[in-house]
């Protein structure tokens, strides 16, 4: 009996010899699934760059690859939810676009690599442990939007000189008041006043311009912020209903009609996300060492079609500098 017994343990572990790597190459064969994690609403120009980054590597969604795509519609208490949705769905990826999105991502998992794409600094919010060597589950991309903004500062005095009091339109958030120590600073250097406001709800975007006219303020600083980036089209239109010259941390809003950008090229950025990142996870790379990258570049955008109808003369020395002119 006991030889019987040992020789049918003997066939059941054979067997499951064999069956083990037919079901673990089942599962290697099957369509990775990534989740792509938002605060705010669905952006087409950036769903379109993670997607060219992906089939620069291989993967095209719908062919050899799912993306399982989540936005909070500006409801950042949304996130937690949203974040822990996705981390049941077991993807293999987890792309955060945003801060607080990476936070909500950390928070949703431990184990799913994450692939952050945003403005902040991940080593000082305690995301990663260092750039080079980030440990854990995250790595990405940070575009480092927060410390250029008394650069865009001094190139919005360059192209309005005559503007003495200068506004700044934050998102609202904490998290981005660094931007605001930025500009205070580089306005005391100019010997220009800044008039900070906040636009974070419905209806606060006209009544932030409505102010501006009121207190005079010759051009804008439109922020980094989430809010803002999705509600482009109320912004852009505010400044030009207004005639307020305006910079923006990136070109998707000069190419939209804003005055002009500087800042990296964020769609760049977001195919890197797809092929430097997430395609290198896909295929076995461990995120904990892959470096957090940074821009190497940052271009000044300008659109000379939104100077023509602002009335401004573009001077020629920015004209020479810009890495871009929209005609």
């Amino acid at each position: 009996m006991a030889i019987h017994i040992q020789r049918r343990e003997f066939i059941v572990t054979l067997g499951s010899a064999v069956v083990w790597p037919l079901a673990a190459r089942a599962q290697q064969s099957a369509m990775p699934v990534i989740g792509f994690l938002s605060d705010g609403r669905p952006a087409q120009p950036l769903i379109s760059a993670l997607r060219e980054g992906l089939a620069a590597a291989g993967y095209v969604d719908g062919r050899n690859l799912k993306v399982e795509y989540r936005w909070a519609n500006n409801q950042e208490e949304q996130l937690p939810a949203l974040a822990a949705e996705i981390a049941g769905l077991h993807v293999s990826v987890i792309v955060a676009f945003g801060p607080v999105v990476a936070f909500a991502a950390k928070q949703a998992t431990g184990t799913i690599p994450i692939v952050i794409a945003g403005g902040i600094d991940p080593v000082t919010y305690g995301l990663v442990a260092s750039l080079n060597r980030p440990g854990g589950n995250i790595t990405g991309v940070t575009y480092i939007l927060n410390e250029l903004a008394g650069k865009r500062f001094d190139l919005l005095c360059e192209m309005v000189p005559e503007a003495n009091t200068i506004g700044y339109l934050s998102g609202g958030a904490r998290r981005f008041a660094e931007e605001v120590t930025n500009i205070r600073a580089a306005a005391r250097a100019l010997g220009r006043q800044i008039i900070v406001l906040e636009a974070s709800r419905d209806g606060e975007i006209e009544a932030a311009f409505a102010r501006l006219v009121q207190l005079g303020a010759g051009a804008l600083i439109v922020g980094v912020a989430p809010y803002l980036l999705y509600n482009s089209d109320k912004v852009l239109l505010e400044a030009a209903r207004h005639k307020i010259p305006a910079i923006y941390y990136t070109r998707l809003w000069a190419f939209r009609g804003g005055l002009m950008s500087y800042g990296a090229n964020v769609l760049d950025l977001f195919r890197q996300v797809g092929v430097d990142y997430v395609a290198r996870i896909l295929k076995g790379a461990n995120p904990a060492d892959l470096p957090v990258q940074q821009p190497t570049k940052f271009e000044l955008v300008i659109n000379r079609r939104t100077a023509q109808a602002l009335g401004l003369t573009i001077p020629s020395a920015l004209l020479a500098r810009a890495d871009e002119v929209i005609e």
